[in-house]
């Protein structure tokens, strides 16, 4: 029993040295660590440093080790102090090819790290300060940029694993210097002095994005385009019961709570920013989540921002899910500018030129490895005085993106469609942008396609204008297209105005990867009413009959003008039977005693037999094979040339009367001048023939002057029914750049004026008696 009670107590002797030995060692670790300079570890520190991340790093001010209470520890634990580190002016250089010496400066880091994780290899940090942060990032044209470290490679991965909960911070800065991107930026970064809910952020950027939609489009479009969307979120309240993040985000904070739902992200970084992108100067703000929000994957991560772009205004309140591998987005969007085309520099997509518009609606966004998809869904709009809604689908595909969607317009202004090709006026082109001028001589507009962006992007778009407000001398209803763009090749097909109680439709392929841009057309008016046609012209109030016509052309050019210009094929129309007014026929042919007639003592209609016309064109030249009108009072023939080159018109009409005349001028017009500023008048040559004969006879016999007037008839009437099978015939164009090839010339190579379509007996019709 001796010998195992002297056993015992040397155990408990050497549990005792051990256990002193350990208190000496601690108590000599803690006066070490109280007492020493770590300033005199400095060196040591910035060399490793250094070496890692292959940049020079200095700890410039006081580097200090401290110990500090656990806060929030209980138990044992709580007895373990854990380290503190802080150190002062820290310094990151920049390679030598850099504008700015440092790349990063901090005025002082601090940190805490818990001391039992250690022995397990995890580094658990509760929290680390930064004060007055300072980041410089630049790349050169070249594509070398200072943010890529040279670190040393690695054998295996690391046993050590970092474990940060939050990172709080003083006022910093960011700038970007970016000559690939042509970017340059500075950005300032604060805390907010409270987290804000989503939901307030959300009502707050709503007022200030219509405020700016104000600006854009004028107090009553945003006051309409107000309406619009909340008529479509209350369309989409009633559609679905589970709404977006954005929508949730306008309730009260607490309702989540209460409903189970996860909590409301809240904002706790603020951000401003200015410089310019693309030479465009850049202003703005927005708010973010906190820091480590980013390292949970499964909550949503708030972000809002407005931002100024030259005329571009973007706002944006929503979230981002994972937002370290950008898995998802979740915004409500609003945009606002002169010119939807300039969006093509933020986003590389193709869209077209139009009035100053302000639109908003929901963008959600899904990040794929074989493309990202980002749909603007169920959004509101304004342009110019119409308004737009619909959604669009952007896929980011190899090897281009496309976009495709629907939009409708329920109220189109059909001037709002003039900047698309170019047709508005200097002082609209100059408000979206636009240095070219319309010369003010010219009606086709001479902006040119902006071709070179065309290959950038493919495109699958359907567009309806359900009712078109227009001048009252227009008579289109409503609008249809189907836009298709595939590697620079722009097709609308169909292109369907609803006109006059029927239908223009075209098909038009225009490829933009040619040289000068090649272009194919063929058109066909369907059913138009000759009494809608012209809803203003009152003698044509009781007119009945339709037109109907085809047309088939190729051009080559950059512009409408010059499409217009170079145009190669054949149009023609018709005008099925029906009635006119008599009115109308008797002043085209001037016949003055029954135009005064049919004043003062009314009016009737004729029979129209046949109408037909058959131009040709050949380099921006129409020519009238046949342009007729046959009636049971009248025929009137049309022959000329209309020059799309210099927009010009030399036409001559040609009445012929049926049946017996009293003081009848049945004299030629002729229509010439500009488009811009047209001529019409009588042939003064043919009267003066016919008032001569008046005077000449008038000194032998009174009664005799009366003779020239009147107008005696030759009764045969138009071969109508050659005619409109000539008509019907459908027309037919050669390819872009290559003349008709049966287009009558003369013996000098000009167009042949004369038409060559009639039979003989037909162009002695055409003569006329």
């Amino acid at each position: 029993m001796a010998g195992s009670s002297s056993i015992g107590r040397r155990i408990g002797k050497i549990f005792a040295w051990l256990l002193a030995t350990l208190v000496i060692l601690v108590a000599a670790l803690v006066i070490f660590i109280l007492t020493f300079d770590w300033n005199r570890a400095r060196p040591y520190i910035d060399d490793k440093v250094s070496q890692a991340i292959g940049r020079p790093f200095a700890i410039n001010g006081d580097l200090k080790v401290g110990w500090r209470h656990p806060a929030g520890e209980t138990g044992w634990r709580g007895w373990v102090p854990w380290p503190r580190f802080s150190a002062a002016n820290i310094t990151i250089g920049n390679p030598d090819w850099t504008r700015q010496p440092q790349f990063a400066t901090l005025d002082e880091i601090d940190f805490e790290v818990k001391v039992l994780p250690l022995l397990a290899h995890d580094i658990v940090i509760p929290a680390i300060n930064l004060v007055n942060p300072s980041v410089d990032l630049e790349r050169l044209a070249d594509g070398r940029n200072n943010w890529t470290f040279n670190l040393p490679s690695s054998s295996g991965p690391s046993e050590w694993t970092l474990d940060l909960h939050d990172i709080g911070f003083a006022k910093g800065n960011l700038a970007l210097s970016d000559q690939q991107k042509k970017v340059d930026l500075q950005m300032v970064v604060d805390t907010l002095g409270q987290p804000i809910p989503l939901g307030d952020a959300l009502k707050q950027q709503e007022a200030a994005s219509r405020s700016a939609s104000a600006q854009a489009i004028g107090r009553a479009g945003a006051s309409k385009l107000a309406a619009q969307a909340e008529a479509q979120a209350a369309s989409e309240a009633t559609a679905t019961s589970e709404p977006t993040a954005a929508a949730q985000a306008s309730a009260p904070s607490g309702a989540a709570a209460t409903s189970g739902a996860p909590a409301t992200p809240l904002y706790a970084i603020g951000w401003t920013v200015k410089g310019t992108y693309n030479r465009t100067p850049v202003s703005g703000s927005g708010k973010l989540g906190g820091v480590l929000a980013l390292q949970d994957a499964n909550r949503p991560f708030p972000v809002q921002a407005d931002v100024k772009a030259g005329d571009l205004h973007i706002a944006f309140v929503g979230t981002i899910t994972d937002p370290a591998h950008l898995a998802a987005l979740d915004l409500r969007l609003w945009l606002q500018g002169n010119s939807m085309a300039r969006l093509y520099s933020l986003t590389g997509m193709t869209l077209p030129e139009t009035p100053p518009y302000a639109t908003d609606g929901h963008l959600t966004g899904r990040f794929r490895s074989g493309g990202n998809v980002f749909t603007y869904e169920n959004f509101t709009g304004r342009v110019g005085g119409s308004d737009l809604n619909g959604s669009l689908t952007y896929t980011g595909r190899v090897p281009r993106p496309l976009l495709q969607g629907e939009v409708e317009s329920h109220v189109l202004q059909f001037s709002d469609l003039a900047p698309v090709i170019g047709a508005d006026s200097n002082a609209s082109k100059a408000q979206r942008g636009d240095a070219t001028r319309q010369p003010s001589d010219r009606v086709l507009p001479v902006e040119e396609f902006r071709t070179d962006r065309w290959k950038a992007i493919d495109a699958d778009v359907k567009f309806t204008g359900r009712r078109i407000i227009k001048n009252s001398n227009l008579p289109i209803t409503d609008l249809y297209t189907h836009v298709e763009m595939t590697d620079g090749v722009l097709s609308l097909v169909p292109l369907k105005f609803g006109v006059a109680g029927g239908s223009l439709a075209s098909d038009i392929h225009l490829d933009g990867g040619a040289a000068p841009l090649k272009g194919r057309f063929t058109m066909s008016a369907r059913h138009l009413k000759l009494k809608q046609l012209f809803p203003n012209f009152k003698t044509m109030q009781n007119a009945l009959g339709e037109i109907n016509g085809d047309a088939s052309l190729s051009a080559t050019g950059n512009s409408p003008a010059a499409l217009a210009a170079t145009s190669n094929g054949e149009l023609k129309a018709l005008v099925t039977e029906g009635t006119v007014s008599r009115l109308l026929m008797e002043a085209a042919g001037l016949n003055v005693a029954n135009v005064v007639y049919e004043k003062l003592f009314g009016n009737r209609d004729v029979k129209i037999n046949c109408a037909a016309a058959n131009f040709i064109a050949t380099d921006g030249v129409l020519e009238s094979r046949v342009f007729a009108l046959d009636t049971d009072d009248a025929v009137i023939n049309i022959d000329g040339h209309v020059n799309l080159r210099d927009e010009t018109l030399d036409l001559g009409v040609h009445p012929h009367t049926k049946g017996f005349r009293v003081l009848s001028l049945r004299s030629p017009l002729y229509v010439k001048g500009t488009f811009r500023d047209p001529h019409v008048g009588v042939n003064a040559a043919a009267l003066a023939l016919r008032g001569g004969a008046v005077v000449g006879l008038g000194l032998i016999n009174p009664f005799a002057a009366l003779i020239p007037l009147l107008a005696p008839s030759n009764n045969k009437p138009l071969a109508c029914t050659e005619l409109l099978a000539q008509v019907r015939q459908m027309p037919k164009a050669p390819p872009p750049g290559v003349k008709q090839p049966n287009a009558p010339t003369s013996h000098d190579g000009a167009p042949d004026r004369k038409p060559a379509a009639l039979s003989p007996a037909s162009a002695a019709e055409y003569k006329g008696s």
